[in-house]
């Protein structure tokens, strides 16, 4: 099947999109000064490496630009390609701060995973990354204040 076909079936449109993403740098517009972009992610999914369940989460990432601010799109498309990867609630917060700080260079990053209740336990991980000498903010974790529309 050619990949013209395969981008008309019915319903390949966001697999396809995922597959294709990377996350894009773009320049930062303020790069000499220290500020906070906060964002929160409130419906990430990934499966359970032992019983293939699925886990829900509301991922919330909080960092100061270097060289580069997150083109939200590609971040929206690397959180969903996790909906299909078996991996563990520490292996899914690491990753995601492993691969934001190899893309962006931030001088300080931290992300949590907030997961919701299985089995009668609520799991947070949060892992942190900090450019050596930084000195500047680094906010009080928030938890995430979404609560839909």
């Amino acid at each position: 099947m050619s990949d013209e076909t395969k981008r008309r079936r019915p319903g390949r449109y966001g697999q396809d999109e995922i597959e294709r993403n990377r996350l894009e740098p773009w320049p930062n517009p303020r790069p000499a000064r220290d500020y906070v972009v906060h964002f929160e992610i409130p419906e990430f999914t990934c499966l359970c490496p032992r019983s293939g369940f699925p886990d829900f989460a509301t991922i919330v990432i909080d960092y100061v630009p270097g060289p580069s601010v997150l083109e939200l799109k590609s971040l929206k498309l690397y959180i969903n390609g996790f909906r299909d990867r078996a991996l563990s609630h520490e292996g899914a917060t690491n990753d995601i701060l492993d691969d934001l700080v190899a893309a962006l260079e931030p001088r300080w990053m931290r992300v949590v995973g907030e997961f919701n209740v299985r089995g009668n336990i609520k799991t947070v991980v949060t892992a942190e990354h900090a450019q050596e000498g930084y000195a500047g903010p680094r906010p009080a974790y928030r938890r995430p204040t979404f609560t839909g529309i």
